[in-house]
């Protein structure tokens, strides 16, 4: 079949998740919020999350435009870049920006509705709760592939084709598109950084003076940080997230599309345009299966958390399964060679996804036997709390590195035909790159499920704050259990797409330094080849690329560091807000007489001010050292220095990130579990002890664990960005 016309899916699918995205928004909208006080809580959360919004997007926007002018003194004056990377640099990180913007308004407007539609059947809670997270996750996979196909349409119109070589102006328009993949990296470290420092500092704040020293409820309204909290789960975990699960999806994408106009240079034509519009074409359809999954979503009145998270499952298994069958079709109409090995390896990518999700789930949810053992540990005080949830985060990072180990091995046999041939590295490259698009092509329906939890967090809040009645918190509370294990399900999946993409990453920043150098040196000779001849082990050769070049080593040392030194900065940068919120809410607690009675009202806003201030003061540093360190080392260590750099950052955050997801996860739903009445129920020393562990466990789970899967793939953009940079300037 004719790939232009197939390519027009693409955008047609776009525009699709983008329709079902208002529909979804505009059903929201139409349900009632409830009583005025539900209502009022809600504006007062909308309004706190949108102030912080605007202020972080100001940030924002001098670095992108620093950053946009350095590109085009590269391309414009130095010639090391090519001309559109400033224009695609920008449009990625508006389109990640607007992803979040949108999502957190959805979150915001949905999180009363929620509560009220409790007050009828848990059912209906968790249908409007899912219901508003699946706009979040359209508006991501629905701007994502807009993105794409609009950057696909300009370039192929204005790049032209060279002569001497068919296949360079593919290689050159997929190359020149992974730059618009460090714009929205970029704008989703911002938001991952300074949303979870945000809602950290006031989470910490709230729980350890509220619940540990005065011993009220969460959410209680006597509680001075309590809206902060609240605004804190919209943008952290609703904006920040979309922000970042957008440049994941775009990531994925994007370095298979540049991967398969290598593997398939030589042929050029229409074999090549094939191997690019395939993981484009398999993501759009996974648009339309993912909406198909969002419809299959609903339970009973009295289900609890295990049926809860099998009613999720229901929707997510049903369009996995759909996508399987789905991609073995795309590809035999694509005509793509290799078509049934690399179905397969579309079919490992969703394979290791649901590994790592079960995995996940096993380990954090306290229906299971992990988390509640961190449980029973806080019988004895929250040190063993602390020592539990720090063993468990460590066992649980053996099934997904494994999964993802395997996969790799696997995906890369089935596109290679199980050859293992140094002719074949590129195309079994391909194959690991078209699983990560398998992993994440039901984004639409796997992002609804981690956008609900935050939504069903500030339902309970609203409840909570509403003083509505016992059984309509009980409901919140169970859907909130499940938000919290869905949370770190999500966080897991996109971790273990970030090492698949990563990997890809790593092969398209080698592809990008062939055209950096085709640019600057076209005749130079790679390990006897001509240059558009050699492959990856080629450069390899030729760069010394291996364990005995110290320059690697070093490379691989500093990558592991930086993985470490950022999170030790997003910790300690919580910290320091989460200080400054603790010794405000002690002040009103003992200066603004008659709030524990609730007689008087505290001073939201100034809880709402401290965390904006913290978090705007402390997301600089960290996101800068992130963008700074390809940067650096491939001027002082060269093309080798850097892919060390890459190897040791990958390696190093994978562990890390999914050690700090699954134990903040775990310490969160232990607490939970006491809360329910088990080990002494709410206010017992036991649930002190637990709600120790929860705090040390927040910036774990929402700040440093999920902002390394973006870290290790900016880092890799940036190099891909910065290559010629690195060849032109490098000193060794």
């Amino acid at each position: 079949m004719d790939s232009n016309l197939l390519f027009w899916i693409v955008p047609a699918a776009s525009l699709l998740a983008l329709l079902f995205a208002w529909f979804f928004f505009g059903q929201m909208k139409r349900e009632s919020e409830g009583t005025e006080r539900m209502a009022y809580i809600a504006a007062a959360v909308r309004k706190g999350a949108m102030a912080y919004l605007k202020q972080q997007y100001k940030v924002v926007a001098v670095v992108f435009a620093v950053l946009a002018v350095i590109f085009a003194i590269m391309a414009y004056v130095f010639h090391i870049q090519n001309e559109w990377v400033p224009f695609a640099f920008l449009t990625g990180g508006l389109f990640s920006g607007i992803s979040g913007y949108l999502g957190m308004k959805t979150a915001t407007y949905a999180s009363a509705r929620t509560a009220n539609a409790a007050r009828e059947s848990m059912n209906r809670g968790l249908r409007m709760a899912f219901r508003s997270g699946a706009v979040m996750g359209l508006i991501v996979v629905g701007l994502g592939l807009l993105d794409i196909s609009v950057w696909y349409i300009i370039l192929d119109a204005f790049v032209p084709a060279d002569a001497s070589n068919a296949g360079m102006k593919l290689c050159f328009i997929t190359t020149t598109m992974l730059t618009f993949g460090m714009g929205a990296s970029t704008q989703a470290l911002f938001a991952r950084v300074g949303g979870g420092i945000y809602t950290k500092a006031a989470d910490v704040g709230a729980d350890l003076v509220g619940k540990t020293e005065y011993n009220i409820p969460e959410d209680d309204p006597r509680n001075p940080a309590t809206i902060a909290d609240n605004v804190g789960d919209n943008v952290g975990d609703v904006a920040g997230m979309g922000a970042d699960l957008y440049e994941s999806y775009c990531g994925s994408i994007l370095s298979t599309a540049a991967l398969g106009a290598a593997a398939f240079a030589a042929e050029g034509g229409d074999a090549q345009a094939k191997a690019v519009l395939a993981p484009m074409i398999i993501a759009a359809v996974g648009i339309v299966l993912s909406i198909i999954g969002i419809f299959a979503v609903r339970t009973d009145e009295n289900s609890d958390v295990k049926s809860l998270i099998g009613a999720l499952s229901r929707g997510t298994n049903l369009a996995s399964a759909l996508i399987v069958v789905a991609t073995f079709g795309i590809l035999y109409l694509l005509g793509v060679e290799n078509w049934i090995g690399l179905s397969f390896s579309v079919v490992v990518g969703l394979a290791v996804g649901v590994i790592i999700g079960r995995a996940t789930e096993y380990y954090t949810s306290q229906s299971y036997a992990p988390t509640r053992k961190v449980s029973e540990a806080g019988l004895t005080g929250p040190a063993t709390v602390i020592i539990s949830g720090m063993g468990l985060g460590m066992l649980s990072t053996a099934i997904p590195v494994l999964a993802v180990v395997v996969g790799i091995i696997l995906s890369y046999l089935c596109a290679t035909g199980f050859v293992l041939d140094s002719s074949q590295v590129t195309m079994g490259l391909y194959g690991i790159a078209i699983a990560s698009v398998g992993m994440l092509s039901t984004l639409g329906i796997t992002l609804a499920t981690d956008a609900y939890g935050p939504i069903a967090d500030n339902a309970g809040g609203n409840a909570e704050m509403s003083g509505l009645e016992p059984e309509v918190r009980r409901r919140t509370d169970a859907l909130d259990s499940l938000g919290n294990t869905t949370a770190a399900t999500g966080k897991g999946f996109a971790i273990g797409s970030a090492a698949l993409t990563a990997l890809a990453l790593l092969a398209s920043y080698i592809e990008e330094i062939r055209i950096a150098m085709e640019r600057s040196t076209p005749d130079i000779i790679i390990n006897g080849k001509a240059l558009m001849e050699a492959n990856i082990f080629d450069f390899m050769y030729h760069f010394n690329v291996t364990l005995m070049n110290p320059t690697v080593l070093c490379g691989v040392f500093v990558g592991a560091m930086m993985t470490f030194l950022f999170c030790g900065l997003t910790m300690n940068a919580v910290g320091r807000a989460a200080q400054k919120m603790v010794a405000e809410v002690r002040r009103q607690f003992s200066e603004i007489k008659g709030i524990l009675e609730g007689k008087a009202e505290p001073d939201y806003s100034r809880c709402v001010e401290i965390s904006t201030l913290g978090a705007q003061q402390e997301m600089v540093l960290p996101s800068v050292l992130a963008i700074a360190a390809p940067i650096i080392t491939g001027a002082v260590l060269g093309v080798a220095g850097v892919i060390g750099l890459l190897i040791g950052a990958l390696s190093s955050g994978f562990l890390l990130a999914v050690f700090l997801a699954n134990a903040g996860g775990a310490w969160d739903n232990a607490k939970k579990f006491v809360e329910e009445g088990n080990y002494g129920g709410k206010g017992s020393d036991t649930h002190k002890a637990t709600v120790v562990g929860d705090t040390v466990g927040d910036p774990c789970k929402d700040t440093s664990g999920p902002s390394l899967n973006i870290l290790i793939k900016l880092m890799s953009m940036v190099a891909i960005v910065m290559s010629g940079l690195t060849l032109a300037f490098s000193l060794l």
